[in-house]
């Protein structure tokens, strides 16, 4: 039989969790997130046309741009978020890896712009690295909805405790 797993500490603590849901920034990350989601979907549409048809090359650079844009600011609110939170800009224990994996998302991004205005990538060849770019941010993007599920499980049972009745010693049973 296996040995029971250890378990996991709490995503937040309750005062990382009152900071987190007093903050505007947690609204912002909230909202920041779908839209750079759908400008991914669009530019990945746009990406694949090109690539598949060879036509679009201009307006499949401009939605690469624009997703990047949109990567630098929920990055830099993301940064300010887990300030707030956590009392540090990146790499707070809670989201270490996510803001690890974040650093390849940004570097793939940034090389692509930078590959685009020197012109030392066109065409194909550019389309590629943003596809590498877009691989990653859907890996990072699926780290923070792991994330997100970890704390509304957390929440649940954390609400499930409070609700258990307490036993003759002052324990819950």
């Amino acid at each position: 039989m296996p040995a029971p797993r250890a378990a996991r500490q709490p995503l937040y603590t309750p005062q990382e969790r009152l900071r987190r849901d007093q903050s505007v920034w947690t609204l912002v990350q909230g909202l920041l997130a779908p839209v750079q989601f759908f400008i991914f979907l669009g530019s990945l549409g746009l990406v694949l046309r090109f690539l598949f048809t060879g036509n679009g090359l201009e307006i499949a650079n401009a939605s690469v741009v624009l997703k990047t844009l949109a990567l630098y600011a929920i990055m830099v609110t993301g940064c300010i978020w887990e300030k707030v939170v956590f009392g540090r800009y990146l790499f707070a224990p809670a989201f270490y890896w996510e803001d690890v994996f974040s650093m390849l998302v940004l570097a793939l991004h940034t090389s692509y712009l930078w590959a685009m205005y020197t012109g030392t990538l066109s065409g194909a060849p550019l389309m590629y690295l943003a596809l590498a770019a877009y691989a990653t941010y859907l890996v990072n993007a699926g780290q923070f909805l792991l994330k997100l599920r970890a704390a509304r499980l957390d929440y649940a049972a954390s609400k499930q405790a409070n609700l258990q009745p307490l036993g003759g010693n002052g324990v819950a049973a």
